[in-house]
């Protein structure tokens, strides 16, 4: 199905969704918008006014026992240069680390080192967009292409170890994205546009308000570009609605329709002989089989709360997503397409009176996926020969059922309890039967995990917490359909790999201008998932439980505004990550430390505002050196860059606009992005020297 079929596909399904629910909403549906989100400053306070929801229940930040930042849509804006990708956005939260694998929308993310060394999407972290999870059953999120930066509101990170409140997709923390909401006065159309170096270009429809008894935003985007590498050319086109339906006095409802087609070219990574004679090439062999991603996907979600009486609550979701992917990679091939269904319940009763009062949730989540997975083989070129060599479907299934209690005690002391069961299932039907055998077979996981934490909040200026979490990573798709013995079927050796850990906290703010988070934290990991090779399929990656670790870490994030003119944050991460014990392609070993994990990084932001509507801007970026694999005996180097940007904003009788400017890496250093374990030494990313782009913003509509 061609790229215009698809997304016409969805917005015609999309129409008829929201027809039908704008008839059963009728008019019982209230007048009065719902509220839209607050944006917050990207460092936290202490302050008992900042909600978040990322925990699965609406807590006020300073009563969360766990590190959590919250970045603001102003932050987002001001502080991004494009706009398509998550390395702009989450750059001032500690203890994440964000990969650009091509300079675009392709990212590998981690938090305190969960999936630090994912070949492909992001690993061990919930990511949810507008409540709705884009994790598949194995807690796999496969890609963001979903999520237009430009329309985000907000977004919550909570590090840690969740899975005793969002299964296998949440042992290393979550990622909670919101977009805007339509305004009761929105301008009827907000459009911007954008420029810069390496072909870059994008351009944003938007459009949103209050219509009767809806509240709604609507935005397409169109992004392309060539990445500062050869063979890493990209593009990409997004739809999105968003309709909020107010029913009555006691129930919210919002449904989402998006189309998402995204289409990247891989230009691998290079050897160190490579990097030196033209660090800007691609691999040779994705260029010989034209290694390409290309994703379209079309994505129907409906999220409300009801209140039954004052104390009681019922929250849910119900979503559906289509997806058909191809990727050429040097060995084959392959085409697949996915039907992803999910839901979840959450009942929640506030009990207790005077100094103890127990918030308490019980939900269960509901997921499943169906694949339909081919591949032939890579002639070159990405031309696929006639020869099949994997013919399967894979049936996925995820079930978890959860118990959290939140506690006061007191004005000063809380605490929150968590339990919850998992069990992840995997079918598969083997369509080749290569050599006349059925290698059609099941593999499933059961796992209960648990977290608890406290806080101490002396005064509203100051709060400590403390917790204890364990989280777990069941065998994702990729690892569990690559078999080592044989063409299809699964691979069977692969148990889930899991964790526990500890961390204490504190924030606060300091004479109202000065607002700070310090978080310390350990995390042991055992049956961690490894990359390797067999003999006779060089070409074709395979995957492993290979090792354990042991992870220490200090987090901090400050921000200070003494003045309306001036402000500043800051985000830093002290690591410790070192394997106890490893069997890697390079080797066996010991107390060594985890590859692509740099002992500090750190990024500074300063904003002044000279003059009314001009605000100019100076980033600081800094990465001490990481090593390339776990022999520890090559490392890529570290760095420090500058970036720079101006923003002037006015305002008409008929509209308001803003003009950015933005220099990344001003001063040109050449220097690794970062690095992958690769037995063919292909193990180092290039990054842009100095990339210079400008955007406009334009909000219509008379004053």
């Amino acid at each position: 199905m061609n790229q215009q079929k698809f997304l016409s596909r969805t917005l015609r399904a999309g129409c008829v969704f929201m027809a039908l629910l704008g008839a059963a909403g009728g008019s019982a549906v209230s007048q009065t918008p719902p509220d839209t989100p607050s944006d917050q400053p990207a460092p936290p306070t202490a302050s008992a006014e900042i909600m978040v929801t990322a925990p699965r229940m609406e807590i006020p930040l300073r009563e969360n026992p766990g590190a959590t930042s919250v970045v603001g849509a102003e932050t987002i804006l001001k502080t991004t240069s494009k706009s398509i990708a998550a390395d702009e956005a989450l750059k001032l939260v500690p203890g994440v680390k964000v990969d650009n694998q091509a300079d675009g929308e392709r990212v590998h993310l981690s938090i305190r080192g969960q999936g630090l060394l994912t070949e492909r999407g992001i690993r061990g972290i919930k990511v949810l967009l507008d409540g709705l999870p884009l994790n598949d059953p194995t807690g796999f999120a496969p890609d963001l292409y979903d999520v237009d930066w430009a329309t985000v509101q907000r977004v919550e990170v909570f590090r840690g170890a969740t899975s005793a409140l969002w299964g296998g997709g949440g042992a290393g923390g979550v990622i909670s994205i919101v977009t805007r909401d339509g305004e009761p006065h929105q301008d009827p159309v907000d459009v911007a546009g954008g420029v810069g170096t390496g072909a870059f270009w994008k351009v944003l429809g938007e459009t949103g308000g209050v219509s009767g008894p809806m509240n709604y935003r609507v935005s397409a985007s169109r992004t392309m570009g060539n990445a500062y590498r050869d063979h890493a050319a990209y593009y990409a086109t997004n739809l999105y609605g968003k309709f909020g339906f107010a029913v009555g006095s006691s129930t919210h409802l919002t449904a989402i329709v998006a189309g998402t087609s995204f289409f990247n070219e891989n230009a691998e990574g290079l050897n160190a002989q490579q990097v030196a004679e033209n660090r800007r090439m691609a691999n040779p062999d994705s260029l010989t089989y034209n290694e390409y991603q290309q994703t379209r996907r079309a994505t129907w979600g409906l999220t409300g709360q009801t209140a039954l009486t004052a104390n009681q609550e019922v929250a849910f979701s119900l979503y559906y997503r289509a997806t058909q992917f191809t990727e050429s990679v040097p060995s084959t091939v392959q085409h697949r397409s996915y039907d992803s269904p999910g839901a979840f319940v959450q009942y929640s009763i506030n009990v207790g009176s005077g100094a103890i009062k127990n918030h308490l949730s019980v939900g269960v989540d509901i997921d499943g996926q169906s694949i339909d997975d081919t591949k032939r083989p890579n002639l070159d070129g990405a031309q696929e020969g006639a020869l099949v060599v994997s013919d399967q479907t894979i049936h996925q299934g995820g079930l978890g059922v959860y118990l959290m209690d939140r506690v006061d005690l007191g004005r000063q002391w809380g605490a929150v309890l968590g339990v919850r069961w998992d069990r992840n299932t995997n079918r598969l039907d083997d369509k080749l039967k290569a050599g006349g055998i059925d290698r059609s077979g099941d593999a499933n996981f059961d796992k209960a995990t648990g977290r608890v934490g406290v806080t101490w909040n002396p005064n509203p200026s100051l709060g400590l917490y403390a917790s204890w979490g364990q989280g777990f990573i069941p065998p994702a798709t990729e690892e569990l359909a690559n078999n080592p013995a044989a063409f299809g079927g699964f691979n069977t050796n692969l148990v889930p790999a899991t964790s526990q850990g500890w961390e204490i906290g504190a924030r606060g703010v300091l004479r109202g201008s000065l607002s700070w988070d310090l978080a310390a934290f350990r995390l042991d990991t055992e049956h961690d998932f490894g990359r390797y090779r067999v003999p006779g399929r060089p070409l074709e990656t395979f995957y492993g439980n290979l090792g354990a670790s042991r992870r220490y870490g200090i987090e901090t994030q400050l921000g200070w505004s003494p003045s309306p003119v001036f402000s500043a944050q800051l985000a830093y991460t002290y690591s410790n990550f070192k394997y106890t014990y490893v069997e890697s392609l390079f080797g066996t070993y010991s107390n060594v430390y985890m590859p692509n994990s740099p002992t500090s990084q750190l990024y500074l932001d300063l904003q002044v505002t000279p003059i009314p509507n001009l605000v100019l801007g100076l980033g600081v970026v800094l990465q001490t050196r990481s090593y390339v694999d776990a022999s520890n005996l090559t490392w890529a180097g570290g760095y420090t860059l500058l970036n720079a940007r101006a923003a002037y904003s006015w305002k008409g009788r008929w509209h308001r606009g803003e003009v950015t400017v933005a220099l990344l890496n001003l001063t040109g250093k050449e220097y690794i992005a970062f690095t992958e374990p690769d037995p063919d030494g292909n193990s180092y990313q290039p990054a842009p020297t100095a990339q210079l782009f400008a955007g406009v913003r334009l909000w219509l509509g008379p004053d």
